[in-house]
């Protein structure tokens, strides 16, 4: 079994690929469209918290957007794979452009200032500004501001964490004692540090207490500089910090991306910096492009009515919260690294390769980074939208807001907008995924075979992403 024999595969044409899919794919794609069937309901917009919640209706049944969004992408992976070749991909991924930044001290140096304002700002205006949720700056500036708003630049546009990162800027003008960080650990700490931010947003009433905001920020931020302080702020901020690995990874994904050692912008076709070789190094920067994609999946899972009807049984039942969702959290990460494991090891046997299962999953996992941001768009971007007139009257005065703080309402189609960021997010992935494809396997056919496991994967994921984007936004029960 080697990839040298990839040209004897050749040989045997589409029609043996084609059976090869039948034999041990169908059944795969059969158990996916009868689990979104059993899932038949009539489908309505999702929205965010703060009362920020839409519900208007599609006139489709849910079972039938689902089934056609997984085709969609089915779709998509049969039309890469047969109608591009290996220089088509390589000129995508290979186009650049550069330019300077002018005054780029200057820039730097005012984005560092703004970022530590901003900080100082959050803490003073969440711990005695009022206590309203929209009347607080800093419930918006955190929630709408930066988790929607600057999150969603990160992708769209480019990273610029590292600069405005006030923590960052805070660490590197503090003395470092400078321990070695120990291997074994790699982000695995990230992992755990980026399931337990999620875990406590969605069990506390962060969004709608200014004074446990404050809290809880001050106790990132002790316990950030203190451990920059032990082990520097490089390794601190490239290994440990999960707020700062989510960032770098979406950057990849935009056209935007600062080339430090050359001190230029570079800009390229979106997605195209997903296929590089070393961009995921480990069975531990696998696990963090997963927790990624899982964690705003549940985000969006325990708001859906669903999750209600199993969460309130098992709760009157004796199951008490503080375990229930903790426990969902791990376990639906699990689930989902585990479909991705899997898929690895199928990859192997498709693709007829001696490749190692752990070497695949490590160059396909960037194409999940597509994914995750999709469906970020999704979430986020009509809850965005809807609270920034509050967060643009609350702002110039803090301290004292206007007792009416304005929202927006979106017009019912704007649910169709969630679907297509969806769908738009698990295309590019597919794309991410047979340009990395034709990176790893000589033979055409062979790199056609790789992704089937992992597009069965992605379908899976596209499915479940868009049953939570269509169901309607309520509080989670028993929180």
């Amino acid at each position: 079994m080697a990839d040298s024999g990839a040209h004897a595969h050749e040989d045997r044409g589409t029609g043996d690929a084609a059976g090869l899919v039948g034999r041990r794919l169908l059944p795969w794609l059969v158990s996916a469209v009868l689990a979104a069937v059993w899932m038949v309901g009539v489908a309505s917009a999702h929205g965010g918290s703060l009362g920020a919640e839409s519900r208007e209706s599609l006139a489709v049944p849910t079972w039938l957007f689902l089934a056609t969004g997984g085709g969609a992408v089915g779709a998509s992976f049969l039309l890469a794979s047969f109608v591009t070749d290996r220089s088509f991909v390589r000129s995508i991924h290979a186009w650049r452009r550069q330019g300077t930044v002018p005054a780029r001290r200057v820039v730097a140096g005012l984005v560092r200032a703004v970022g530590v304002v901003g900080l100082v700002a959050v803490l003073v205006v969440g711990f005695t500004g009022p206590s309203a949720a929209l009347g607080n700056a800093a419930i918006l500036v955190v929630w709408v501001g930066w988790w929607a708003g600057f999150t969603m630049t990160t992708y769209l546009v480019g990273n610029w964490w590292p600069v405005l990162n006030p923590w960052r800027t805070l660490a590197d003008r503090l003395p470092s004692i400078d321990r070695a960080y120990p291997d074994r650990l790699g982000a695995w700490p990230a992992v755990v540090g980026l399931l337990a931010l999620i875990w406590l947003e969605v069990v506390s009433p962060l969004a709608d207490e200014p004074r446990l905001l404050a809290g809880v920020i001050v106790g990132y931020t002790v316990l950030t500089l203190a451990g920059a302080v032990v082990v520097g702020p490089d390794t601190w901020f490239r290994t440990v910090d999960p707020v700062a690995r989510v960032f770098r990874y979406y950057g990849r994904l935009a056209p935007v991306r600062y080339d430090a050692s050359e001190r230029r912008l570079e800009w390229r076709l979106p997605g195209s910096d997903l296929t590089e070789a070393r961009l995921v190094d480990g069975p531990d920067e696998v696990a963090f492009v997963v927790a990624i994609v899982w964690v705003t999946t549940y985000d969006g899972l325990v708001a859906t009515p669903l999750w209600a009807g199993i969460a309130r049984p098992l709760v009157d039942a004796g199951l008490p919260p503080a375990v229930l969702y903790p426990l969902a959290l791990v376990a639906g990460y699990l689930a989902f690294l585990g479909a991705y494991r899997l898929a690895a090891r199928y990859s192997r046997r498709t693709a007829d390769s001696f490749r190692a299962p752990a070497l695949l999953a490590e160059r396909f996992a960037p194409s999940l980074l597509a994914i995750a941001a999709g469906y970020h768009l999704a979430h986020y971007l009509g809850y965005f939208l809807t609270l920034l007139p509050a967060a643009l009257v609350v702002l110039p005065t803090p301290f004292s807001p206007p007792a009416t703080v304005p929202v927006a309402q979106l017009p019912g189609w704007f649910g169709g907008l969630n679907m297509a960021f969806v769908l738009l997010g698990h295309l590019l992935a597919v794309w991410v995924a047979h340009a990395t494809a034709f990176d790893l396997f000589p033979g055409r056919l062979q790199a056609i075979r790789s992704q089937y496991p992992f597009v069965l994967v992605m379908v899976a994921y596209t499915m479940v992403s868009l049953w939570i984007v269509s169901q309607p936004s309520i509080q989670p029960p028993y929180i």
